[in-house]
């Protein structure tokens, strides 16, 4: 059975603290296959709303003084809850304040799973990379070694995206090919990935396999996007028809 499908009929609810730029796309991704979002970042609440959650994304793409306090209250609840913490370490490479807040949430709260790129993934792993803004950059690394490297450092699950998308708990390894690079022309579409994959580690059988059957059918929305569309504008429209569709069994 899908991971997708197994979404739809658990209805899980995602509390996602992302940025601004994305909110609106997310929303109705988890919309499209039947979960449910919330957006809270108001530090007052987000310890409250963790704790009904059945996931909790946490995105730096838009990182202000106001949001790192309520990401490490919301990561501690979601331990102490024993709610799944997903990290999308946005554009880390990108600035000293990122790494700092990064460094800050990685030593605060026990993520299950970090979803990132290759620039993401060397950065957090200290290795020479050439960021460029919120894209993934320029560099050349063992990908898989260093992603299995930081997995077993955080105890986590390590997704990272690119051509071939990679998930790794340390031990176990799965490539996932397919896709289409028209996604990267569509904002919001790594992070929307990130927030599919809070709501993968709600439903039951192994985490792993659940979350490269769930790339696996992401990269197939993405085929299919671009076969049916001529323009990007559609292409964004036919990724939220795709999870639907696949989300429907």
């Amino acid at each position: 059975m899908m991971t997708i499908y197994k979404i739809r009929q658990q209805q899980p609810l995602i509390h996602c603290i992302t940025n601004y730029v994305v909110a609106n796309f997310t929303a109705n991704g988890l919309l499209a296959i039947g979960a449910s979002p919330v957006m809270a970042d108001e530090v007052s609440e987000v310890e409250q709303m963790t704790s009904i959650a059945s996931g909790l994304l946490i995105n730096i793409g838009t990182l202000n003084q106001s949001k790192v306090p309520a990401m490490l209250a919301a990561g501690k609840a979601a331990n102490k809850q024993g709610v799944p913490a997903v990290l999308d370490p946005v554009g880390v490479g990108a600035t000293s304040y990122r790494q700092e807040v990064i460094q800050q949430l990685l030593q605060q709260v026990k993520f299950t799973l970090i979803r990132c790129n290759e620039g993401e993934l060397a950065t957090i792993a200290g290795v020479e990379w050439r960021a460029k803004g919120v894209d993934s950059g320029q560099g050349n690394i063992d990908t898989i070694a260093v992603a299995q490297e930081v997995a077993k450092k955080y105890d986590t699950i390590v997704v990272v995206t690119g051509a071939v998308d990679i998930v790794t708990d340390g031990t176990i390894v799965k490539k996932v090919a397919g896709g289409h690079e028209r996604m990267t022309l569509v904002t919001g579409s790594g992070c929307l990935l990130s927030a599919l994959c809070t709501a993968a580690l709600t439903v039951e059988g192994e985490p792993v396999a659940n979350l490269a059957e769930l790339l696996q059918t992401y990269k197939q929305i993405a085929e299919d996007a671009e076969r049916n569309t001529a323009y990007i504008g559609s292409f964004q429209i036919e990724i939220l028809n795709g999870l639907e569709k696949y989300s429907k069994g």
